[in-house]
């Protein structure tokens, strides 16, 4: 019995596993479209929810879609009410796992399991296909997985263990109490497995056994819709306001939609059961069992779904209630889009990364702001040298933070093109961060200043700070889009070199005629020489974003 039970739990763990690998080979393929298709196809509620479902189909797990959707509204690039719509679509396209590991309980699919494992080794070995060898592979354990529980189901024959049948005998079918009770449960033990599909393959298992009766089956998919939530939840949890709100409106539709469900528990479960022609009273056929949860688990989410869809914005003002915006907070100091919880689907993680590249270079833009107020004040130069030197470990901070997340992010299984734009991301924050220290350093330069510039010097400086902020200024246009061009950029990189060259000139001969001294010149030099140093930070970061060969200037 020991043995059998170790095998039950293996085979779970496949199961698992299986559903893990094919996930992510999934994302693999689509990762690059996906990003964009949350985006692009969330116009209004009805194509939210035809989004949600055509990911969730694509990645083969809902929570992936959701904790992917929450991960879009932490980095700005979905409202809350376009993310609930989703959200609904997810949970509909994900009642697919469920049809097809009720496949796996009604035929042998282990026969399809070998020529699939062959398939996807040889693909795997050919570079070109090899995405689609991960997702026959993991779709090969999960098979595996499905037809071994079967046996392993039958094996055990729980439905003749007279203290398992006595066990469950114990419990009232048609008592709510009893399918609170087994709601309960399958929602504990869903967010503690944190797979829905693995407790449906346990449901499956019960009730093909003969232990469970259908209703106690479904009590528990329906405990397994609410538990699915935790994932999301726990995600969003260091995540902003709107990604913790947009998790919490998962856990409130799924709520719902259980309360209305137990309001017409019976007469609801006994058209899912005339649908796949089983009665739900009479004699049960174990081939046919897993269709009739498959079958509840579709109706639950579709008609949940239709009756929700018109209350998005309902939705959207009770979630916000419950989560009030934060006030008060330092938002300079901390990072807006990337947090640590959310972290569930690798390939899509790289967005929030470009989101705080973009808050990082507008902060080095500002910071330069304050660099020319100093320049220019008259007094007050002491404030103004420490909002500098805050925003000096600002920018430290941003580089660690980004690059210890991108370095999380590349240790999972990624496709080339996700690990080319993690190496450009990661060039771009080194060079962000050294045009931070370009700042500070000049900020340092100024402080050195005993004596007031010229004309003349002011000027120069002025001239230089003007190129370098149209620099920064075409900088962060390409961070938000890629199509821009360097072509403008080179031009002002140019510019700063000639400008430089021409007041080293022009500062030589000043000095020599002793229209300034010597220390008031070898400031002015380190203060023009390091602003073009700054200029060849800001191209380095447009090159690393474009993927252009770094030049050396």
């Amino acid at each position: 019995m020991i043995a059998t039970i170790f095998k039950l739990l293996g085979c779970i763990a496949l199961l698992m596993y299986g559903m893990k690998v094919m996930s992510e080979a999934l994302q693999k393929m689509a990762g690059p479209q996906l990003r964009h298709i949350l985006g692009a196809m969330t116009t209004n509620r009805v194509t939210g929810v035809l989004t949600g479902m055509t990911v969730a189909v694509s990645v083969q797990s809902s929570a992936a879609t959701t904790v992917m959707t929450v991960s879009f509204v932490n980095a700005g690039l979905l409202t809350l009410a376009q993310a609930i719509s989703v959200i609904m679509g997810a949970n509909i396209g994900t009642t697919l796992s469920a049809w097809i590991m009720s496949a796996g309980f009604s035929f042998n699919i282990t026969m399809l399991v070998w020529p699939t494992f062959l398939a996807a080794i040889i693909l795997i070995n050919i570079k070109k296909h090899r995405y689609l060898g991960d997702f026959l592979f993991g779709l090969s354990f999960m098979f595996f997985a499905l037809g071994t529980l079967n046996l392993t189901g039958r094996e055990m024959d729980l439905a003749h263990n007279e203290g398992v049948v006595n066990f469950f005998a114990g419990f009232d079918s048609g008592s709510y109490l009893t399918i609170l009770l087994f709601l309960l449960i399958g929602a504990i033990l869903t967010a503690i497995a944190q797979s829905s599909a693995a407790l449906m393959a346990i449901t499956m298992v019960l009730c093909s056994s003969g232990v469970l009766t259908i209703f106690q089956g479904i009590a528990l998919v329906m405990g397994e819709n609410i538990g699915t939530t935790v994932t999301a939840n726990l995600a969003a949890m260091n995540g902003n306001t709107q990604a913790r709100r947009a998790a919490l409106a998962h856990l409130v539709f799924n709520l719902f939609g259980v309360c209305w469900v137990l309001c017409v528990f019976f007469p609801f479960v006994r058209l899912a059961c005339r649908l796949v022609s089983v009665d739900p009273e009479g004699p049960l056929d174990p081939a046919r069992i897993s269709f009739v949860l498959a079958a509840f688990h579709t109706m639950f989410n579709v008609t949940n779904t239709l009756v929700l869809i018109w209350f998005i914005p309902q939705i959207e003002k009770f979630v916000c209630k419950l989560i009030p915006h934060k006030e008060n907070v330092d938002e300079e100091s901390r990072l807006q889009y990337i947090q640590s919880g959310i972290m569930k689907t690798p390939e899509i993680s790289v967005l929030q990364a470009q989101k705080e590249i973009e808050v990082f270079g507008e902060r080095m833009q500002r910071m330069f702001g304050m660099v020319k107020e100093l320049f220019d004040a008259k007094d007050g130069q002491e404030d103004i040298f420490q909002r500098i030197e805050k925003y000096e470990g600002i920018s430290d901070n941003m580089e660690n933070e980004i690059g210890l997340y991108l370095g999380k992010v590349s240790d999972a299984h990624l496709s080339d093109d996700t690990k080319g734009k993690i190496r450009q991301m990661l060039r771009e924050i080194s060079e962000l961060e050294s045009i931070g220290d370009s700042c500070y350093n000049l900020a340092r330069a100024m402080k050195r200043k005993n004596v007031p510039f010229t004309e003349e010097q002011n000027n120069g400086v002025r001239s230089m700070f003007t190129l370098i902020d149209q620099a920064l200024e075409r900088m962060n246009a390409i961070l938000k889009d890629r199509k821009e061009s360097a072509g403008a950029s080179n031009y002002i990189e140019a510019e700063l070199d000639n400008t430089r060259l021409l007041l080293r000139e022009q500062n030589s001969m000043n000095v020599d005629n002793h229209v300034y001294g010597f220390s008031s010149g070898t400031i002015y030099m380190d203060i023009v020489n390091e602003c073009e140093k700054c200029g060849d930070y800001v191209m380095n970061v447009v090159e690393a974003r474009l993927d252009i060969p770094k030049q050396t200037y």
